[in-house]
């Protein structure tokens, strides 16, 4: 049990702050919002994304949080996960940054199936 927590939170934390802490701090600078339009998004986009990057870590790493939210929070990180790296290969080709957002998608999987395996949230009634 010792093991999966530890696997847990590892795998939050990265979450937390390559999602939440990381966007917060870096959304206004330039190099971000080029990001953006490079990738055809509205500048208000990157905006909006920041927000919900932000609270869904929230969701994420507070204990007391009730578990569908943190489920709502799980889904809406692996699609922005999985249309960050569809965005990167629409626009970009194959290149390498096209695979980045999979490998976070990679680390929350492992975050959510050891979230599952610490709360035996597949044995409870929803």
């Amino acid at each position: 049990m010792k093991k999966d927590k530890i696997i847990f939170w590892t795998t939050t934390i990265i979450i937390f702050l390559f999602e939440g802490v990381m966007p917060a701090l870096t959304s206004q600078t330039e190099p971000a919002k080029e990001g953006i339009r490079h990738l055809g998004y509205p500048a208000y986009f990157g905006n909006a994304l920041v927000v919900f990057k932000v609270l869904g870590t929230i969701v994420l790493i507070i204990p007391q949080i009730p578990k569908r939210l943190k489920e709502w929070a799980y889904a809406g990180f692996a699609f922005d996960f999985l249309f960050a790296s569809i965005s990167y290969f629409a626009v970009e080709g194959l290149v390498g940054l096209a695979f980045f957002p999979l490998i976070f998608l990679g680390i929350l999987t492992i975050s959510y199936i050891y979230y599952h395996k610490i709360n035996n949230a597949f044995t409870t009634p929803i």
